[in-house]
């Protein structure tokens, strides 16, 4: 089983606040959904700004409980702010190839690299690691390499996600939105950067395998701070791609 669950936020209550402004505190916040027991599972979550409220989308492979997330920052005993979390077999029930959908994700888009221009000290002391088999792992901060960094997964010949946008020069695509992020992690405190790019548009499933897998566990890097949750919706009139 699967579930998919919206958490409406109140912006004006201080913990909401405190937990916004760190991808971390709202993951930990989010896990503490599920029983504590055995949190194993790759649970996805995404965090939708409004013009007067907030949401959060959650995706689990157990049935969760939210009063202690509404409790402390959410709108307890309001009309539906108990949070909503419906079964999501019945969707991929419908995943078929050929299928469209229209889609939302957040995504991280990264790539890696042996050599940097300008590496900070830490990058330059991992890429003189002889014990390091890997470059180092940079996000990408335009939206023209973000856009591209989607389009080189998810158009023309490639379905890295098992499903397609069309092809690059006609893909059915747009970059949305764009944030920069920078919080404290761990006891050593340490800061970690994020960079995300929203896209939204109309897919087509190519491998009914793999674009289920793609759903349960996510798209890309940075799940644990709110990026990879592919949201699905009836489809609309192809979107175009964009640079802005």
């Amino acid at each position: 089983m699967a579930y998919l669950s919206l958490i409406t936020l109140n912006p004006l209550r201080r913990e909401t606040q405190r937990l916004i402004s760190s991808p971390q505190r709202l993951h930990a916040a989010v896990l503490r959904g599920l029983p504590q027991d055995d949190v194993t599972e790759r649970v996805l979550w995404r965090l939708e700004r409004r013009e007067r409220t907030m949401e959060v989308l959650v995706l689990t492979q157990r049935r969760p409980s939210w009063a202690a997330l509404v409790e402390s920052a959410g709108w307890p005993g309001a009309d539906g702010g108990e949070g909503l979390v419906k079964d999501y077999d019945p969707l991929l029930a419908r995943v078929a190839v050929g299928r469209e959908f229209s889609f939302r994700v957040v995504t991280n888009p990264t790539s890696t690299l042996s050599v940097l221009k300008s590496p900070t000290a830490q990058q330059r002391a991992s890429l003189d690691d002889a014990s390091r088999k890997r470059g180092i792992r940079v996000g990408h901060r335009t939206a023209g390499t973000q856009l591209g960094w989607f389009l080189a997964r998810a158009a023309g010949d490639f379905d890295t996600w098992g499903f397609t946008v069309g092809v690059p020069g006609d893909a059915s695509v747009e970059l949305v939105a764009r944030r920069h992020e920078s919080f404290i992690k761990g006891v050593d405190r340490r800061r970690v950067t994020l960079d995300t790019a929203t896209f939204e548009g109309r897919l087509k499933v190519t491998d009914t395998e793999r674009f289920t897998a793609t759903l349960l566990g996510g798209l890309g890097r940075g799940k644990a701070y709110g990026c990879g949750l592919l949201t699905l919706a009836p489809p609309r009139e192809a979107a175009h791609v964009v640079e802005g």
